[in-house]
């Protein structure tokens, strides 16, 4: 009775045609997603902000704890800026490899323990391939350690006013102990476009060439809505699809923010319907600082935490606007299943509604990883559904995404030394109306290391084939 009360309430606010038939479609997925808590999708969370004003354009779950996944690696880079903006370091300084750093699980770049790379080929695999052994590579170079880097990390989000964010390493892999929000991740990716402008343009590389690779971008959304320009895509089972994105346009700017996506392409469909609805709403005035900077001490060395200066005062500036956020349609974005979140429904979104990303029941089940690197939490597969150029293995193919995923961490795990330099990933394609998902290995520089990676892999009995992409 007072859910009809509220939907009959919502109605009656609606004044035209086109009005009415949104909110049927809105009453439609308030009514499935009230069909019992299986459809609700735990991990979701979304945020946009005007990136001149501050003004919070849209806000579901932003506070609540979420796991960043390969979003970390967007505070790596920070540090890297602001160690080459510092002069510590340079675009040509050599990065060493360590055992450690060489043996981090894909996706990555595939450098030999005891090889380098440069400072510039770190920076575009960070924002392009998502790379985790380029990560602690990175951490152990500029922090001295992994866990000394990711206190530098944890540090320098206080400054900036994450104040939710804790860091335990560098590339994103599970930890149990390090998490964000989305508001938090909406606060860097604004610093690190106004503190190192310099720098910026690296978060549009879309692809680069590292000896006989090219090696392109998980980010779909270049090319998809006007003015992208980065950041950085995410994924782990724990996490779900994350996007965090950057939109310049017309005078407007605006960063947005999807956590927990099901898959790279409805967490994409999700992030371009939010940017149709709320870029036209952001401000084409304003301007100035919205993040304070806090520099390390002058004349520092090695970045360790304690060279930071803590801010005296709460950052970020400006105070952001609670009242904005239940502005926004519940129902068209979150599927919040509440007689209030229906009520609170404003008329008209000015884009379709799109769904709201759904875990499965594997998902779910995956979600439960160990609280302890090194183990079965590693998931070795790339942070977007993106699929590399060039030659691949494919292993599995299935209508069951996390059957594919479950492929490719079963055949890391069976064949590593095979697939040390390889990048596993997830293709979606569609056979006569139904979605199935490619379980492949990419990053072969000839026809020849493919099918030799394969023959290898056959006499390991593990079924695959190579195919050019």
């Amino acid at each position: 009775m007072i859910v009809r009360q509220a939907l009959a309430g919502f109605i009656s606010q609606i004044s035209n045609t086109r009005s009415i038939l949104v909110a049927i479609l809105a009453v439609a997925v308030f009514t499935v997603g009230s069909a019992g808590s299986a459809s609700a999708n735990s991990r979701y969370a979304a945020y946009v902000m005007d990136a001149r004003t501050g003004q919070v354009l849209f806000s579901r779950n932003a506070d609540a704890r979420r796991y960043p996944a390969s979003l970390t690696k967007m505070m790596t880079v920070y540090l890297i800026f602001e160690a080459m903006n510092a002069r510590r370091i340079s675009t040509k300084t050599a990065i060493p490899f360590s055992k450690n750093a060489s043996a981090e699980p894909p996706t990555k770049l595939g450098v030999r323990a005891g090889g380098s790379i440069t400072v510039d080929t770190a920076i575009r695999a960070l924002v392009t391939r998502s790379a985790n052994d380029v990560a602690t590579a990175v951490a152990e170079m500029i922090g001295g350690s992994e866990a000394g880097f990711a206190r530098m990390m944890t540090a320098k989000a206080r400054q900036l006013g994450m104040n939710s964010t804790e860091f335990r390493n560098a590339h994103g892999l599970p930890n149990s102990a390090q998490h964000t929000t989305a508001r938090d991740m909406a606060i860097l990716g604004i610093a690190l476009r106004e503190h190192f402008p310099q720098y910026y343009d690296y978060f549009s590389t879309r692809s680069f060439k590292y000896g006989k690779q090219t090696i392109t971008t998980h980010n779909r959304m270049f090319g998809r809505i006007k003015g992208v320009d980065g950041i950085k895509t995410g994924y782990t089972r724990a996490s779900g699809f994350n996007l965090v994105t950057s939109v310049e346009d017309n005078g407007r700017k605006v960063i947005a923010v999807v956590m927990g996506g099901q898959s790279g392409r409805s967490r994409d469909d999700h992030m371009a319907a939010l940017l149709r609805d709320y870029m036209p709403k952001a401000s084409r005035s304003g301007g100035g600082a919205l993040v304070a900077s806090q520099r390390p001490t002058p004349g520092a060395g090695a970045v360790v935490a304690s060279a930071f200066s803590l801010p005296s005062r709460d950052i970020p500036m400006p105070v952001f606007r609670p009242r904005e956020e239940v502005d926004a349609p519940l129902v068209a974005y979150a599927q919040e299943t509440t007689p209030a979140a229906v009520a609170a429904l404003t008329p008209t979104p000015s884009a379709p509604i799109p769904s709201a990303p759904v875990p499965t029941p594997a998902a779910a089940v995956a979600d439960r990883f160990a609280a302890a690197e090194g183990d079965a939490a590693i998931d070795p597969v790339m942070t977007s559904s993106t699929a590399p150029s060039g030659w691949v293995v494919q292993v599995a193919s299935s209508p069951s995404q996390s059957d594919a995923f479950a492929a490719l961490v079963r055949t890391g795990k069976e064949a590593p030394r095979i697939l040390n330099t390889a990048n596993a990933f997830i293709e979606e394609f569609d056979n006569k109306g139904t979605t199935y998902y490619r379980a492949r290995f990419g990053g072969f520089g000839s026809k020849n290391q493919a099918w030799d990676a394969c023959n290898a892999l056959k006499k390991q009995k593990i079924d695959c084939y190579a195919v050019g992409s």
